[in-house]
């Protein structure tokens, strides 16, 4: 990922206003940009003359090819009344990434591992006794509810145990394959495992199951294409996370 930052000086605090108006216009331009991932303006907190305009780019190339276009000179001359750039950076993104604690991970609110190993093991108790779904998870291995639990535990901002000790993303895909899971089987599999949270006292907060919510649908239909006559590539990428308000990213 290519991270732009372009920074602007304007010819007078009276242009603030303006300035901003304009750019809130021209930005259109990148909502339209098939290599732009997102764009923030940010104003300078010591300077009030000062902006900077963040753009995250999928590649260098696409970067290039929005500055090439009609798209990206519009966005220049719209800005050029009320401000000059004063400085351009552009950066690869790298592996090194965290976060604060100023908010709790998924895997934090939702009570940890213990929280997550108490859920899947009543899950998975009322799986065996489901006319629907003990088919599917018939002669599973015997600790198949902590493996789960491990799973859903790094997708949600925890320890990456599932990937140092089981295998990461390209296994859990494979656990899919041949097993033809029903678009029934699917979409029960979701019910029982949400009447289990409720079950087993996760957090009922809207925020909180909103996310969970995403999360199964994506895994079971996933799980699904996995599982049927024509599955994808496994795949070689890491476990996807989730946070709140925050999926793993479009490919496309």
């Amino acid at each position: 990922m290519t991270i732009e930052y372009i920074r602007y000086r304007l010819a007078g605090p009276q242009h603030r206003a303006a300035f901003e108006a304009a750019c809130r216009g021209a930005v259109a331009g990148l909502g339209g940009a098939g290599g732009c991932v997102d764009y923030a303006l940010e104003r300078s907190a010591g300077d009030p003359d000062g902006y900077g305009l963040r753009i995250r780019w999928t590649s260098e190339e696409g970067r290039r090819e929005f500055w090439e276009s009609p798209e990206g000179g519009a966005l220049v001359a719209a800005l050029a009344p009320y401000a000059e750039p004063a400085g351009l950076s552009v950066e690869e993104a790298t592996p090194v990434a965290g976060r604060g604690g100023s908010t709790p991970t998924l895997y934090t609110w939702a009570g940890g591992a213990p929280a997550l190993e108490r859920l899947f093991t009543r899950f998975y108790e009322r799986v065996d006794e489901d006319e629907l779904l003990a088919p599917v998870f018939a002669g599973k291995d015997p600790a198949h509810a902590q493996h789960v639990a491990a799973w859903l535990g790094e997708v949600f901002g925890g320890p990456p145990r599932y990937t140092s000790e089981y295998g990461g993303h390209r296994h859990m895909a494979s656990r899919h394959l041949g097993r033809g899971i029903t678009e029934e089987q699917r979409r029960r599999w979701i019910a029982l495992l949400t009447d289990t949270a409720d079950e087993v006292g996760l957090p009922d907060d809207p925020e909180f199951r909103a996310v969970l919510a995403h999360y199964l649908e994506w895994g079971t239909r996933m799980a699904v294409l996995y599982s049927g006559p024509n599955p994808p590539p496994l795949p070689e990428a890491p476990a996807p996370h989730w946070d709140w308000g925050i999926t793993p990213p479009y490919r496309g």
